[in-house]
């Protein structure tokens, strides 16, 4: 079964308009729309008209809009991409939900529960699909570590290790300005609380945290944290100016899984998930005794983690299965990240 070839032919695609003309967007997440059968993309809005002109141009779309409330006006338009700055994420979603349409909105959906909060409560109201953009959650891999882990193939997991970092410095990057929503907890933190959540399929009782400001912006730019689930713990380490790195370890009674690339999957080659049985000792050590050559390499078929988002919430717009991240996981998310910060600036242990 291939979730973007095996359609249904007479299920007309939906028809896509997207907020704002985000480099992230038209690089990454505007491209693989045109993998999913399901999605079509009609509309792009930006602040002027030449702007949207342009990134229209750019990104294959038949109509442009200088402002975004005439995009929502678009009788046309069945469901909106919000890619805006974090800070923009609800307001801009609220209003593409009272026009009636479907909202596939960026990470993370909100700046505090509070906020994800109302987003839901307007959910509610219109009746509309409201998701947030984890597309790692449709990435097979993913479902490759959970079958896994449902199987009993290292036992009950116990422990979580995750890093993620790269280099971004500058300072008129959005990523980079505190009062757009910037840091590293924001940006980067939320995929690694998702997939802890996702491991050990329940919600942190409790979070510790530290965290390092950069002096001029202000936004935390190396933070790590504790989550503390009942019968485990999964720790984290995210930067946003130190060296490009990303990995995921899971530590169970019987057995470990290490996830190669499991945030910014590559579309054109596998992926590789590693599972041993830990460190057998033997009467002399030798260099076969390394995690990677005890492991049994699992290579997971190549995917585009953007396009299979794409085709599954178009397909949740036409009756299909709900999306995997939908408004309850999202404000979940934003409780732990709200954590986060919390301990970070108490030094000590606080409540989800």
């Amino acid at each position: 079964m291939n979730p973007l070839t095996d359609k249904v032919a007479t299920v007309a695609p939906v028809r896509w308009g997207v907020l704002g003309a985000s480099r992230f967007a038209l690089r990454a997440a505007i491209p693989a729309m045109r993998q999913a059968p399901l999605a079509e993309l009609r509309a792009l809005a930006s602040r002027t008209p030449d702007k949207a002109a342009e990134a229209a141009r750019a990104a294959g779309a038949p109509r442009a809009y200088g402002r975004y409330e005439d995009l929502l006006a678009d009788p046309e338009i069945e469901a909106v991409y919000n890619p805006l700055p974090n800070h923009l994420h609800v307001p801009w979603s609220i209003q593409a939900a009272r026009a009636g349409k479907h909202v596939l909105c960026e990470k993370p959906i909100a700046l505090s529960a509070a906020e994800a909060e109302a987003l839901a409560a307007v959910q509610r109201e219109t009746g509309v699909i409201i998701a947030e953009a984890f597309m790692i959650r449709y990435h097979p891999q993913w479902d490759t570590v959970a079958a896994l882990i449902g199987s009993g193939r290292i036992g009950a997991v116990r422990a979580l290790q995750i890093a993620f970092s790269y280099t971004n410095v500058d300072p008129t990057n959005i990523r980079n300005q505190r009062e757009a929503g910037g840091g590293a907890v924001y940006d980067i933190g939320c995929y690694a609380i998702n997939v802890a959540r996702l491991i050990f399929a329940a919600e942190p009782r409790q979070v510790a945290a530290i965290a390092e400001r950069d002096p001029g912006n202000g936004c935390d730019r190396l933070t790590s944290a504790i989550l503390d689930f009942q019968g485990g713990q999964a720790t984290f380490t995210i930067g946003t100016q130190h060296v490009r790195f990303q990995g995921v370890h899971v530590f169970g009674t019987d057995g470990h899984i290490a996830v190669e690339i499991p945030f910014n999957a590559p579309p054109d080659r596998r992926c590789k998930v590693f599972v041993d049985d830990g460190f057998q000792s033997t009467p002399v050590f030798t260099i076969k005794e390394t995690a990677a050559e005890r492991a049994e390499v699992l290579e997971v078929p190549v995917a585009s983690q953007y396009a299979l988002q794409w085709q599954a919430f178009s397909a949740a717009v036409r009756g299909g299965p709900p999306v995997r991240n939908d408004m309850r996981s999202a404000v979940a998310n934003m409780r732990v990240i709200d954590a986060v910060l919390r301990a970070a600036e108490s030094r000590q242990w606080e409540a989800v």
